[in-house]
């Protein structure tokens, strides 16, 4: 271990916290007991806090992540000592299981798939069917993601509070019906991975649209999310709709180096330089695309999924089939009727059948509530009112979309757009 104050620390305790976080998490749950979720997610962060606390001054260690387990296992092991275990292990039973247990290396490969194992369970037992819907996801975007309240809310478009209170409720409930961290049965097991794999298209929407700060996207959330889309796909309890998922998010992942310019600034889908797309993740996707085929259910991973390839055919924008994005477009919103679905289908209506079109497909969403925040309605409506060529309108809606919650470099993009409206 170096002895230097090394600048990096930061950096890797918060890569760290989204690549294990969701694994200390459940490897603590897994010795102390579901009804301990709370004491596995305060160690799993003072865990982090003391990396952060130490590293910078200390020194990385040669194996982070090994060096993260075993303080929580013993910082867990003290609180065991000291507090009263409810649920099925005893104080005693508890600490044993804390002493003996095995610290993941990095190079340990049975205790590498142990810890998979751990997530899998864990984002199972998270969405079992006792727990009402939208508790099943923020919970497991607290335990698995490591989300923090305020990006769950961000998330589920919802505030800060009513997501606390979800949580309070969903940890109540896990120790009062006595859920356990295991693999459900099979007849659960449709219901569970509805929810797992709504857990993971969130946590990559997260990532892929950060709605705040210096970076349009969060490679750690998109990378993440793709590991655990994988981890649900390949195991044994793998369905057609997850495969169809992960292709989804390989395809999407594939454009992220192509979304901003080498100055920062966002790029628009069809003036992407599609030499940096990643190849590697287009082959994923369609080698995932052509799994989710093997069933009959057709869900809305599929169709997204579909789009994406859509996209990834095309060699140049120009030559996109939109019609077809169009048809599955109408297939999708058939679906789901979200929204944000039937907004990102008003700017293909644009394409196929013009801005006039297009806005009057948007006015019944102008006023719907779940919108209201989403810079992204008053910012088509914007570009849909300067195709038409009216500038002050236009300008109205870029200036309202400048008022809602977006990244810098979106930010920047309306900037543009708006003083685009007032030169002419």
């Amino acid at each position: 271990m170096s002895t230097f104050t090394d600048p990096n620390a930061e950096l890797l305790v918060d890569h760290l916290f989204r690549s294990r976080a969701g694994q200390m998490v459940a490897y603590l749950t897994r010795l102390l007991g579901p009804a301990n979720l709370d004491l596995a997610e305060d160690v799993t962060q003072e865990a982090l806090l003391k990396a952060l606390q130490s590293w910078p001054y200390t020194g990385i260690p040669d194996n982070p992540a090994g060096w993260l387990f075993r303080v929580a296992r013993n910082v867990a092991l003290d609180a065991v000592r000291h507090r009263t275990m409810a649920g099925e292990k005893s104080p005693e039973l508890a600490a044993e299981h804390l002493r003996k247990a095995d610290i993941p290396m990095a190079e340990n490969t049975e205790l590498e798939e142990q810890l998979r194992d751990d997530e899998l369970r864990m984002m199972l037992m998270c969405c079992h069917p006792a727990l009402p819907q939208d508790a099943r996801v923020a919970l497991s975007l607290k335990t698995v993601g490591g989300f923090s309240v305020r990006e769950i809310a961000r998330a589920f478009l919802a505030d800060e509070a009513t997501i606390a209170q979800r949580l309070v409720r969903a940890k109540r409930q896990i120790r009062d019906s006595g859920i356990r961290f295991e693999l459900p049965a099979a007849q659960d097991l449709t219901a569970r991975m509805g929810s797992a794999l709504e857990v993971v298209y969130l946590m990559f929407n997260e990532g892929y649209a950060a709605q705040s700060g210096e970076d349009l996207v969060r490679h750690d959330l998109c990378g993440e999310a793709l590991r655990l889309g994988r981890l649900l796909a390949a195991s044994s309890v793998g369905t057609p709709e997850g495969n169809a998922l992960v292709a989804l998010m390989a395809f999407q992942a594939a454009r992220l180096r192509a979304r901003v310019d080498a100055a920062g600034e966002l790029v628009l889908l069809e003036e992407q330089d599609r030499s940096h797309w990643d190849q590697n993740l287009i082959a994923a996707g369609f080698h995932h695309f052509e799994l989710s085929a093997d069933g009959t259910e057709l869900s809305s991973y599929h169709l997204q999924a579909a789009i994406a390839a859509t996209h990834a055919r095309a060699q140049e924008g120009r030559v996109t089939d939109w019609r077809l994005i169009l048809e599955l477009y109408d297939q999708l919103t058939e679906l789901n009727k979200s929204p944000v679905v039937e907004l990102n289908r008003v700017v293909v209506v644009a394409k196929v059948n013009g801005p006039q079109a297009a806005l009057a497909a948007l006015k019944p969403l102008a006023d719907h509530r779940s919108l209201r925040n989403y810079y992204l309605l008053p910012a088509i409506q914007g570009q849909l009112l300067f195709d038409i060529g009216d500038k002050s309108g236009a300008s109205q809606c870029f200036r309202q979309a400048l008022d809602r919650p977006c990244s810098e470099p979106e930010r920047r993009f309306l900037q543009r757009k708006l003083d685009e409206c007032n030169s002419q």
